[in-house]
């Protein structure tokens, strides 16, 4: 899995956070996506990497302005996670 973190400027309320995600549903195969406009980003779990150039396309086409783009490897963290050495 990669999770794929995006610097987004613009979004101001929950309604903005649900556009932007929804965009990048329709526009990627993606796990799990989810935004924040306190933080300013959106987190997107994909099984293969995103190409950066359609999704800054993406947002940019909702009105927002997508920023930096950082993507890494993700490895899903279990209840127990922390007892694992």
């Amino acid at each position: 899995m990669i999770q794929t973190t995006v610097k987004v400027s613009g979004m101001a309320c929950s309604m903005c956070e649900a556009h932007v995600n929804d965009t990048i549903r329709r526009a990627f195969s993606v796990e799990k996506v989810s935004s924040s406009h306190a933080k300013g980003e959106t987190v997107i779990l994909s099984k293969a990497p995103l190409d950066e150039n359609a999704l800054r396309a993406a947002i940019d086409a909702t009105g927002y302005t997508a920023g930096e783009i950082h993507a890494a490897p993700y490895e899903k963290k279990g209840l127990f996670s922390f007892l694992k050495k």
